[in-house]
């Protein structure tokens, strides 16, 4: 502001004199009305924007007659020409407005009043926008509710839905050695006698009437394909459901292999299975949970899931078997890097048919097979650069072992009582014995002729487990890592497989009269190094591993074991080795190596060669 004193008298009559002009000037334009009623429709003035022509000659006339500075008339001027700015684009706006609350509510009124009714043309600014904040907050709400719009990217129900899945391309190369190793003896092929016609064991002598043999000679190629596809819902208050389906050539447990060229091959379509099927329930994530917090877990399943039991090598559990039944898992940090988990569980391995026998009037009593399992074991971080984990686990297969059959005439009925204790799936290894007790007559040639057999276990099963691994970080992130796995049969009996085993004997001691004993074995073990990283999550990285299994013919089921050393089976030992490469960061290539040898009962070999490409998402 200025200060009014006698020298400056003069300077604020200036002033005031101009203020006075300017206004005279540009008042009439600023003020003028921006709309005229024209009829009923609003009209925006016709009149032009105010300009500063005349306001800056005026100002000009004023600097020359000596009554305002340069500066100050710099000043004056720019003033004008804002407030000329401002009144030109409040009319243009004035005038966009005018037209479109004319337009809207000409059709508004066209198109719902009725005839006679009075137009309403105008609608206040204030309005309109209400109407777009009531309408806009109308439809959010509406889209929040039903979950097709946002907030989320996805409905609420998508978002508690997650999707996973994995490929894998295989060639792999079976070679057998050459010089006849293979060809000095015969190994049956149980489970394709078990699952299909029994086989009579009156030719077992006849060269022109073999059983079903393992191949043991010819050299194979094979290009393979796995493909799984699996989802995870969360179903809330500590609940989730689980669904998997994988590729498969058949309904085997253990491998998703789908080979290429098999099953009709013509580039004939593919079977897909039900490979998992689950609820599982955490009390610790439910609104009532018990209040204790991570690393502590108490997860309850039911249905079809993965292995529950923790398990560092394939030496009893296939890597991609599936476990149907119940289970529970829990862990506790008791101490700050030390804690101890539980597994235990009841599993339903085999369950009698509903109508066996099926040609029988009075029908045969359940057969039904379970596995009881538990395992006891603890995470210790023994030093920021050293983990160690170990378990002990104890399974008892309940109602495997094959049992003689009352005595069976198989010109009245083509089944015997104890038929649904044959194994339902098998590799090779364990030791089998005769499960019928067929009535010598007439039909029969009085026990010479149609010897029709089927196979079950000599023995019952029940292993006992101890799992370990040692991690060393000293060079993170490549690690070094000792996995090791040991197994015993606790409920073997070697007298008993001596008299009733059908395999697994050492060469006779009078061909065809006197078999050799029963050289099989109640024990088994495994040791692997593996050197690199742990995870492949990026391109580089890579890990290797050798190793070597040494697992006896009765030491577990052979069921459930690796299907790829020594093509599946127990009664194997060897070494192995591989390693693992990643091309992105859920892209990686694998190349192993495999070699085995058959412990007990006729010589067998088999070296396996497998390069893969795996994909996951």
């Amino acid at each position: 502001m200025f200060k009014l004193t006698p020298s400056n008298t003069g300077m604020r009559s200036a002033l005031i004199s101009a203020s006075a002009l300017v206004l005279a000037v540009g008042a009439p334009l600023t003020i003028a009305p921006a709309f005229s009623q024209d009829g009923d429709r609003p009209v925006v003035s016709k009149k032009k924007p105010p300009t500063t022509g005349s306001t800056v000659n005026l100002v000009n006339i004023l600097v020359q007659k000596g009554v305002l500075k340069e500066d100050q008339a710099a000043d004056l001027i720019k003033q004008a020409e804002d407030e000329a700015y401002v009144s030109r684009e409040a009319a243009r706006d004035a005038n966009t407005k005018a037209d479109d609350a004319a337009k809207t509510a000409a059709a508004a009124a066209a198109a719902a009043s009725p005839p006679g009714s009075k137009r309403v043309t105008y609608v206040p600014d204030i309005v309109k926008r209400q109407l777009r904040d009531d309408l806009r907050r109308e439809v959010m709400n509406q889209a929040k509710a039903e979950g097709w719009a946002s907030p989320g990217k996805y409905p609420e129900w998508a978002s508690r839905i997650r999707f996973y899945g994995d490929l894998r391309g295989r060639w792999e190369n079976v070679m057998y050695p050459s010089g006849g190793y293979n060809s000095q003896g015969r190994i049956f092929d149980f489970n394709a006698i078990n699952t299909g016609s029994p086989y009579d064991i009156s030719n077992i002598s006849n060269p022109n009437f073999n059983p079903p043999l393992i191949n043991t000679t010819q050299n194979r190629e094979r290009a393979r394909l796995r493909a799984r596809l699996g989802m995870e819902a969360d179903l809330f208050e500590g609940f989730t459901a689980g669904l998997r389906i994988a590729t498969g050539s058949d309904t085997s447990p253990i491998s998703t292999n789908q080979t290429m060229g098999a099953n009709g091959g013509n580039f004939s379509k593919y079977a897909v299975w039900l490979d998992r099927a689950f609820i599982k329930y955490e009390p610790f994530k439910s609104p009532w949970g018990w209040g204790v917090a991570e690393p502590s877990s108490v997860s309850l399943l039911a249905g079809r899931f993965d292995n529950p039991f923790w398990s560092p090598t394939d030496l009893v559990w296939h890597r991609d078997l599936g476990f149907d039944g119940v289970a529970i898992q829990a862990r506790h940090e008791i101490a700050p890097g030390f804690t101890p988990f539980l597994v235990a569980g009841a599993f339903p391995i085999f369950n009698t048919s509903l109508d066996f026998s099926s040609i029988e009037q009075v029908k045969y009593k359940s057969e039904d097979k379970y596995m009881f399992g538990g395992q006891l074991g603890f995470a210790w971080k023994v030093d920021p650069l050293v983990n160690l984990t170990f378990a002990a686990s104890l399974f008892d297969f309940s109602n495997v072992k094959g049992r003689l059959s009352s005595p069976c005439d198989l010109s009245v009925s083509k089944d015997c009582d104890t038929d649904s204790l044959r194994p339902s799936f098998a590799q090779k290894g364990n030791t089998y014995t005769y499960l019928r007790d067929i009535i010598p007559n007439l039909q029969n040639n009085f026990g010479n002729d149609n010897q029709l057999q089927y196979f079950g276990l000599v023995g019952n099963y029940r292993p006992a487990v101890f799992s370990g691994r040692v991690d060393f970080a000293h060079f993170d992130p490549v690690h070094i890592v000792l996995d090791g796995e040991y197994v015993w049969n606790t409920a073997f009996k070697r007298d008993a497989l001596d008299r009733l085993a059908v395999n697994n004997r050492a060469k006779d001691v009078i061909p065809g009269v006197v078999p050799g004993a029963y050289d099989g074995g109640d024990m088994g073990w495994m040791t692997r190094l593996t050197v690199g990283h742990t995870k492949l999550a990026q391109f580089g990285d890579w890990n290797v591993h050798v190793g070597y299994k040494y697992l006896e013919s009765d030491a577990t089921l052979d069921a459930f074991v690796d299907s790829d050393f020594g093509l599946g089976g127990t009664n194997l030992k060897g070494y192995f080795l591989g390693t693992n490469f990643a091309l992105s960061q859920n892209v990686w290539a694998s190349a192993r190596w495999m070699s085995a040898n058959a412990i007990a009962g006729p010589p067998y070999a088999v070296d396996l060669f497998q390069i893969d490409l795996n994909a996951k998402f």
